[in-house]
Order: structure tokens, then sequence, then C-alpha cells
């Protein structure tokens, strides 16, 4: 019995320190150090061995200012049996705070002494001298260390060390050398030198790597320097200086994957460098020895002649795809083609028949459940495009209970409710999208959010639902790759149902249509329309994002496109366009971006 009650006495104690830990903690982090002291102190005085409690009193008695209690919890900490040596800096900088330099340095320095006695207290002392920015007690305790015990290696410590100095070349040096002598990888290295550098190619700090690390490729030729150089490039988006070396990477090692060359390529693409993104996957094209990697870099410059095509050029495009047809046939190896050829014909040659017939054979093949609802998810969009609603919702449904938890099966579901919106089923639609807003894929959430808030809003004021079916129609003709009649469609949107909830939908999307047809001014009136008289409705967010991507990318008014960047960082924190406006003022405004 008595062994009984001491376990539920243990068990209670337990629980009563773990409560206190956890109410000291919460207080600590949200800075009411008061009430976190009174807790501190209880723990301290129940656990004295544990010297991160310790160490929170400390900070807790030096944000109140209260120098004199922390000095003497440190002097009994420093005069017990089990002196923990980062004591002696933590009196120092206590002394620090009151000014007392004098009093700081001599506990500075008989930390540093403790490293002679025993070298592996060397890193922590040098990462506690870190934490207070004494960054010259923290190079010399990490030298100290490494003098005394050969087997010890501080200098990826001291590196960051010099970087946060201001000694960036020496640095770079301290990295590089890591590298070359196998005790860092340079992902490590990537992921420290970062922070100090941005997309400036005449940045001081860009420069001074690209120096260093060209002198080292002369003298000591590896292809880990041509690494670093095509990382570099890339930062400074000069793609094509990125492409130099990676070809020469290829060259001296055939046995690396074309992977690189690839990525490069796609990041090309994306960043609209179209010239380097061709020239990548034509290299590849003919160098690559796998026939997947053949056809996929194919296809990808098909994608980037389309970028620029117009009605005259299609004939060739076609030509082109049919070769690849020739080539590899229709079969599972070659489903990447198929379903590219199968788009290309029903959204840009307006022949979906022929594209039908195509992917109703690919389903033929035999193929896993991924590969048959990838098939199947085109022939739905395709089949939506030639107006066979029901039989495109057929495959979508097929898709959503074959990966009902995939993202693939939740863009499915999607699908149905956007199919069902073009037909005017809005019932349908909206049972659908009330399941999508909870989606893993934020993406597919914040689209089903606002589809959804579109029907139900423009429903609840218009019973008849009229102003809504034409913006479905002119959603639809959009869908249909018919800008002009879809502009045209929210036009009369915005004439007949001026004043209407509908309208600031219909300027948003007419907008975007406008921005295909590289009519910029025109969107720009739209996008200022709803930020001027609908600040406060739900499209605020995406009418000031759209508007800062068209100063950037188009009209190049970098500073009007800052100041939009900047409401939303500031007034629409929990929009979906947040961390992309966040990071693309950070790059207008030239910070470094990891």
């Amino acid at each position: 019995m008595r062994i009984f009650l001491f376990i539920i006495a243990l068990c209670c104690a337990q629980t009563l320190v773990s409560q206190e830990d956890f109410l000291a903690k919460q207080y600590f982090n949200e800075g009411d150090f008061e009430k976190a002291v009174v807790f501190y102190e209880k723990l301290v005085l129940k656990n004295p061995r544990r010297t991160d409690y310790t160490d929170n009193l400390v900070a807790c008695y030096q944000q109140l200012e209260e120098y004199s209690k922390a000095e003497s919890l440190l002097l009994k900490n420093i005069n017990s049996e089990r002196t923990v040596p980062t004591m002696f800096i933590e009196l120092g900088y206590n002394y620090t705070l009151q000014g007392q330099a004098v009093k700081a340095t001599q506990y500075y320095k008989t930390a540093l002494d403790v490293i002679d006695k025993n070298p592996n207290y060397g890193f922590g002392i040098g990462q506690r001298f870190q934490k207070y920015a004494l960054l010259d007690y923290a190079l010399e305790a990490y030298a100290r260390a490494m003098a005394l015990n050969e087997k010890i290696d501080y200098n990826f410590q001291m590196a960051r060390i010099y970087g946060e100095q201001g000694n960036i070349e020496k640095m770079y040096e301290s990295y590089l050398t890591l590298i070359s002598e196998g005790r860092t990888s340079p992902s490590n290295v990537l992921r420290n030198i970062s922070d100090f550098i941005n997309s400036d190619p005449e940045n001081p700090n860009n420069l001074k790597l690209k120096r260093i690390l060209l002198q080292r490729a002369q003298k000591s030729p590896d292809i880990v320097w041509n690494q670093l150089l095509s990382w570099l490039f890339i930062q400074q988006k000069q793609y094509k200086s990125a492409l130099v070396q990676e070809k020469a990477i290829y060259k001296r090692d055939e046995a690396i994957s074309l992977q690189r060359l690839q990525s490069l390529g796609d990041l090309a693409l994306e960043e609209n460098d179209t010239a380097v993104a061709e020239e990548v996957f034509k290299y590849v094209t003919e160098n690559a020895w796998d026939a997947q990697e053949v056809l996929n870099a194919q296809l990808k410059r098909i994608e980037i002649t389309l970028l620029t095509a117009d009605d005259k050029d299609l004939p060739e495009v076609k030509k082109r795809f049919e070769n690849l047809l020739e080539t590899y046939g229709n079969q599972r190896e070659s489903l990447s083609l198929q379903l590219a050829y199968a788009k290309f014909l029903t959204f840009k040659t307006d022949s979906p028949a022929p594209a039908i017939g195509l992917l109703t054979q690919s389903l033929e093949l035999p193929l896993n459940k991924y590969e048959k609802s990838y098939v199947k998810n085109t022939l739905g969009d395709i089949l939506v495009y030639d107006q066979k609603f029901n039989q495109a919702l057929i495959y979508f449904s097929q898709i959503q209970k074959d990966l009902k938890n995939d993202v693939l099966g939740q863009e499915a579901r999607f699908k149905v409710a956007q199919t069902s919106f073009y037909k005017g089923d809005f019932d349908w639609a909206l049972t659908q999208l009330k399941v999508l807003r909870a989606s893993t894929s934020q993406l597919i959430a914040n689209d089903a959010m606002q589809l959804s808030l579109l029907i139900s809003d423009n429903s609840f004021e218009d019973s008849t639902q009229v102003a809504l079916k034409k913006y479905a129609r002119a959603d639809f003709l959009a869908y249909q790759n018919k800008t002009v009649e879809a502009i045209d469609k929210l036009q009369e949107i915005l004439t007949q149902h001026k004043g209407e909830k509908i309208e600031d939908e219909a300027l948003l999307r007419q907008g975007q249509l406008l921005i295909t047809l590289k009519e910029y001014e025109k969107a720009e009136f739209n996008f200022q329309k709803i930020v001027a008289f609908y600040a406060n409705g739900i499209l605020a967010d995406e009418a000031n994002f759209e508007l800062a991507e068209l100063y950037r990318k188009h009209l190049n008014e970098p500073d009007k496109a800052k100041a939009h960047y900047e409401k939303i960082i500031y007034n629409y924190q929990d929009s979906y366009y947040f961390p992309q406006a966040r990071k693309n003022y950070r790059m207008l405004r030239g910070d470094a971006l990891n």
C-alpha cells in the first residue's frame, strides 16, 4: 500500500512539474516575463541541475532588469560542484548588459580557459558566444579547441561567423575549402551562403563568389565548381550562363543524369526564357540515350513553339506530333505524347473528335490505375470542350471514385463542379464544392471557395440567376479558348447588370482574359476598378495580386508592383496570394531569397 501511495505521489509531483514547465515556456515565449519568472524560480529550485531552466530564469531577470538576482543565481551555479562552463559567459553577458565591460571580459576569458583543460567544451562555449553575437570570442573558442584536438573540426561554424562579421570573401574561401577537402557537401554550403546572394549579378557578394569559383576552377578543375557556378547563375536568372556550366558537367561525366539539364530547361521555361529552354531541350534530345527522355524533351520543344505560334504555324506543329506518333506508336510508354497531342487537337485546332478517338484507344492499353485516371482526366476535359458534359462527368466521377484521397481525385471532383457550373446546374456544383473547400490541396481549396462564393452570392441576390448564367457561359467560352467572345459576354454583364454583386467577378475575369490578348492597359483598368470600388470584397486580394503581376511582368513598373504586393502583405495576411506576394515583393526589393 505504501509503495502504491508513493507511486501516486510521484506521478502527481511529475504532473505538477510538467504543468509549471508548460506555463513557464508559454509566458516566456509570449514575453510575459513577470509571470514566467515565478514558474522558473520554482522549477530551478526543484531541478537545480536543469541548465535550460537556469538559462531561462536568468533571461527573465535580465528582461526585467533585475541584474543582481541574475548575478546571484549565476555565481551560485559557478561555485557549485557541477559548474557548467557556459555560465561564465552568461555572467559575463550579465555584466555587459550593465555596461561593466572589464568584469564581462574577465568571465569571457575564464570561459575560454576552460577549453584549455577540456577542448570538448569548445563547441558549447563557441555556440554560447555566437548566441550573444560575441563573434571574436566564438572564433577563439573554436580555434583553441581545434588546436588542442586535431580530431575536432569547427571550420564550418567558423565560416558562418566570417559571414556574420561581414568578411564575405573569407567565408566563401572557408566553405569552398571544406567542400574540396570532402568535409561537407555542396548542398550544406549553399544553404548557408544563399543568405548572402541575391538575383543582382552586380551585387558585390555575387561578384566575389563568381571570382573565387572561377579561380578555383582554373587552379584545380573539379566538376563541383561547375555545379556551384551553375547554381549562382540560376540565382541571378542568367540561364544561358548556367547552361554553359551544365553542358560542361555533362561532358565531363556522362554518367550524371540529364535531370539537371531538364530541370534547368523547366526553370527557364517557367521564367519565360524560351530561347534558353529551347536550347536546353534540343541538347537533351541530341544527347539522351533513353527514349523516354528524348520524347519528353521533344514535347517540351513543341510546348515552347506553341507559346508564340499563330494559326499558320499549327500545321507544322501537327506534323511534328504525327512524326513522333509514327516513331513511338500508340503504346503505354508514349502516353504523355498521346495526351499532349489530344490537347493540341482540341484546344489549338478545334478538332475534339480525333482527340476523343485517340484517347479512347489509349484506355485500351495495359495501364495502371493512375495512368488510366490521367487519360480519363484529359478525355473529360476534351468532352467538356465538345459540350458533351454528361460523358465528361462520368469520367471525372470514375477518377474521383478510384483515387478518392489523391490530389487527382480531388481535382476530378472540382471538374465535376466546374462542368456542372458550365451546364447551369448550380446546386450540384455547390454540393461538390462544399466538400472541396477542405481539400488538402490549397490551390483546389482556394478555387473551390471562389467558385462556391460566386454561385451562392449571386444566387441569393438573383433567384432567376440570369447574370450567373451569363457568367457561366462566358467562363465556358474562355475554356474553349474563344477569348474575344468570352470578353464580349462579360461586357454584356458589366453593361446590363451594373451595380449587381457579380460586377467585380466579371471585371476580374475580363481583366485576366484581356491579359491573354496583351491588352494590358484595359486589364489594368479592370483591376484598378475592383481595388477602388470593392476594396472590402472577396476579390480585393486577387485584384491587387493581378495588378502587381501586371506591373512586374508586362508594364515594367516595379514600384507600382511593390505597392500592390505590399497591400496584400499588410491587409490580406490570410489570402492564398500572401506567400507569393511576399516572395515577389522581397525579390523586387533586392532581398536574398533562399
